[in-house]
């Protein structure tokens, strides 16, 4: 019961000094409060425990006279009482000071109200939240996304599609929403319009400039499907063919920027190893900027077999190894000081280690960029797809054009 008193007694005392009005007339402050309570409280020295009572009119209006005549007051009115100084200690400090979390000895009910917060009242009733817009996945399926690669895709049908996402409201690519609409409606495949926070959900995070595919994955070609390449090795027997094979790729940008630069400098056919490399995922279809869907890539269990076997038909087997590792007895030379002179397969190995021993073995030269200037351990060497933009420029800006 003597916390409740306490209570109420900090309570009205806060009220009260709320409704001071603070003056710039000689620093002092005007109470608004009746005449009988002002002189009720300089009898006792206490706050008056009694609440505040309604400012008259009389005491408004003479505030304001007294404040815009410099001081003076009216005749036949009564000025404002001044208030003097509150002798309880806890009325002189700062109201933002008083309410301090309690010490120990209080009781429960008490300790219930400090430790009161906002966010313990429960949300207002009837407030919905927004559900995020549920999309249906096919099983196996997978998200291609980004303008080139899922155009490429549409343009090559080399996977089954089953849902074309646009970005809706995109004033800005409204022409190319609608060429994918054509070819949608051309391959009797449904659109459909969603917000952008959908498309980032679908491709988790990716760049996809407001569209994204729904379709099959993509597979690398198995060796036993070469007829077409075969048949193109046959009447072009005796010209300059150039193959590129890859061994323990597995960082999917890497691998996407190594077929993007194959097919841009007009590599003849892509090998990859299957074991410990990086699938042909959408990642790397949208870093190939959609090359992956036009190129054939094949893809075998054991890469030194398709090596022996190219070797066996008269083709030059190169690997590619840093400027300041020795090979033993397999020659190191330059890559611009290679010549180009019969069908050649070049080698290109995993990010870290590079080819491994037994491919090492069947190669009858190792390539390698000389650098520039000395380097500092750990950049004395470039990024795969960065080796294989050069070296491949090297090799195939030798190719005789035909007249």
């Amino acid at each position: 019961m003597e916390s409740l008193r306490s209570f109420q007694f900090c309570f009205r005392n806060v009220v009260r000094l709320g409704l001071a009005a603070p003056c710039n007339h000689r620093s002092q402050t005007f109470r608004r409060f009746s005449e009988r309570e002002e002189q009720h409280l300089w009898e006792d020295g206490s706050p008056c425990r009694s609440g505040p009572k309604e400012v008259s009119r009389l005491h408004t209006d003479s505030f304001s006279d007294r404040v815009e005549s410099g001081g003076a007051a009216r005749p036949n009115q009564k000025p404002l009482l001044v208030r003097k100084p509150c002798r309880d200690r806890r009325l002189q400090t700062p109201v933002h000071q008083r309410w301090k979390l309690p010490g120990k000895g209080v009781s429960g009910r008490e300790e219930e109200f400090w430790n009161l917060r906002n966010d313990d009242f429960s949300k207002r009733k009837g407030q919905s939240q927004p559900r995020p817009l549920q999309i249906g996945r096919t099983e196996g399926s997978e998200i291609l996304f980004g303008i080139a690669p899922c155009s490429l895709a549409l343009a090559r049908s080399k996977r089954d599609f089953f849902k074309l996402f646009l970005k809706s409201g995109s004033s800005s690519t409204r022409s190319v929403m609608e060429d994918f609409s054509r070819q949608a409606e051309a391959l009797d495949i449904p659109v459909q319009l969603v917000p952008r926070k959908v498309l980032d959900t679908l491709c988790k995070g990716g760049v996809h400039q407001g569209v994204c595919l729904e379709a099959t994955p993509l597979r690398p070609i198995s060796w036993q499907e070469r007829s077409s390449h075969e048949a193109e090795g046959a009447t072009s027997e005796g010209s300059q063919l150039l193959w590129l094979a890859l061994e323990g790729i597995q960082d999917p940008m890497n691998l996407g920027a190594v077929l993007r630069s194959a097919h841009f400098l007009g590599v003849d056919g892509i090998v990859m190893s299957q074991r410990n490399s990086c699938p042909l995922t959408p990642v790397v279809s949208k870093a190939s900027a959609g090359a992956m869907e036009v190129l054939d890539v094949f893809g075998m269990d054991h890469l030194q077999s398709f090596l022996q076997a190219k070797s066996e038909q008269g083709w030059e087997i190169v690997g590619t190894v840093g400027h300041s590792t020795a090979q033993g007895d397999i020659p190191v030379e330059s890559c611009l000081d290679f010549r180009w002179t019969k069908p050649t397969v070049l080698l290109l190995g995993n990010e870290g280690y590079g080819l491994s021993p037994e491919t090492k073995s069947l190669c009858r030269r190792m390539l390698s960029i000389f650098p520039g200037r000395e380097l500092q351990p750990g950049i004395e060497s470039l990024n795969v797809s960065v080796a294989a933009g050069i070296l491949l420029h090297s090799i195939c800006s030798q190719k005789v054009k035909a007249t």
